[in-house]
């Protein structure tokens, strides 16, 4: 009779059980969490956006004749004016040049004599000016390239040959422009119609903390970049001082005025894991429901946001959202 009845007692405990386990599994899941109205505020738009600077001008010193180089003035470091001489190449074809330059200038007054009393065809002086004329150009080409002077002030930041090496083509020197900059910076396309040729823009370096470098966009390129959907503008930066160089990593900081926005506290956005999507979750009747959202500039603890899911006076979570699931119910704390 024992045995009966503690079978009996263990068969009403299991079906005790099995009767509670769905009434537990009915009890809806709720989640403490803070919302806010979502609101417009009115912001100073200033994009900051990271680039790297490069000299304004930058010229490889690459003359357009092969041959044996005699001597190069200059070296890595050393800073050169407009028109110092760079490099000496080989003299000989230029030599060569100048001479047949002197015998063709002296043929062709002979000629001109002649031709006025008529000793000699005009075909005859014809061909006498066309040979003169080539040569004339032929001279000033190999001066140029014989004799190669630096286009702008600047300094040397490469050097590749030593004198008596024999040119192959490659850059001789590299000839950077330092006491202007320039800088090139992608920004978002939707800012496209505010930005303007002539606008301000502040560089700002992490090794010169504190100090802002004026500068002005120089050019507004008029593409956009469709896998981005960026457009790009150069900035130019006058360094007069030479603190800045190229190569240096800086911040540009570009004031866009005042704008409406619509911003909210940056712990309400949540990133999708695996992904770069970001989401918010909003009250919808005591039910978190995600949205999707696209971020813009941040301001201290708030962040700007776009997105067609959310309206004006929408209740958003902004304290808890990393606890819930799309769906889940809500126990506002208000």
């Amino acid at each position: 009779m024992k045995k009966v009845s503690l079978y009996a007692l263990c068969a009403l405990v299991l079906m005790t059980g099995c009767k509670m386990k769905p009434m537990m599994e009915e009890q809806p899941r709720e989640e403490l969490v803070e919302v806010a109205p979502l609101e417009k505020s009115t912001i100073e738009r200033v994009l900051s956006l990271s680039t790297t600077l490069e000299g304004y001008q930058k010229m490889d010193i690459a003359p357009s004749v092969t041959g044996r180089i005699e001597h190069i003035y200059t070296e890595v470091g050393t800073k050169v004016g407009a028109g110092s001489n760079l490099v000496r190449m080989d003299q000989n074809q230029y030599n060569t040049t100048k001479l047949t330059y002197a015998n063709l200038q002296q043929e062709l007054a002979r000629m001109e004599a002649l031709v006025a009393t008529g000793a000699i065809s005009q075909q005859a002086y014809d061909q006498t000016k066309l040979s003169f004329d080539q040569t004339a150009e032929s001279l000033r080409f190999l001066e140029q390239n014989t004799y190669v002077k630096a286009k702008f002030a600047g300094v040397i930041s490469a050097k590749n040959y030593e004198d008596g090496e024999l040119y192959s083509g490659q850059a001789i020197l590299t000839l950077t422009q330092i006491n202007v900059l320039r800088a090139l910076v992608n920004i978002p396309e939707s800012y496209y119609p505010q930005v303007k040729k002539g606008m301000n823009v502040t560089i700002l370096c992490d090794i010169f903390p504190g100090e802002e470098f004026p500068a002005t966009i120089d050019i507004v390129y008029p593409t956009i970049d469709p896998s981005s959907h960026t457009f790009q503008v150069r900035i130019k930066i006058p360094n007069s001082s030479e603190r800045l160089r190229p190569g240096m990593y800086a911040y540009t900081k570009l004031a866009l005025g005042q704008a409406e926005a619509t911003v909210i506290p940056y712990q309400s956005v949540q990133k999708l894991t695996g992904s770069n999507e970001r989401y918010i979750y909003v009250n919808d009747n005591g039910t978190a429901r995600r949205v999707f959202v696209q971020l813009g500039e941040r301001y201290d603890d708030k962040i700007e946001i776009f997105s067609d899911g959310v309206n004006p006076g929408d209740e958003i979570v902004v304290t808890g959202a990393e606890k819930l699931v799309d769906g889940v119910k809500l126990k506002i704390n208000r």
